[in-house]
């Protein structure tokens, strides 16, 4: 799954109707501008990946999105690759 630029409580629902039940990878190398609902999301992508028994892998994350994940104590349950400044 590829994220948008924008990933914020406005685009959250639409972007949980899209996610796949055996959502696997997510591709973050396109946002931008973020709050909490991102990581919300990837949780819930999380929770669908670990149901298929498989895990999530998270690319190309800005750093905003990993402090967010931090934050809330929710980074060790993420894979993240390639985080970008």
């Amino acid at each position: 799954m590829q994220l948008p630029a924008s990933l914020t409580l406005a685009e959250a629902g639409t972007l949980v109707a899209q996610l796949a039940a055996d959502v696997a990878e997510i591709d973050a190398s396109a946002l931008k501008s973020c709050d909490t609902s991102a990581v919300a999301l990837l949780l819930e992508a999380r929770r669908r990946a670990h149901a298929q028994g498989k895990p999530l892998v998270v690319r190309n994350a800005p750093q905003k999105l990993v402090a967010l994940a931090k934050l809330y104590g929710v980074d060790g349950l993420m894979s993240f690759e390639g985080v970008s400044t």
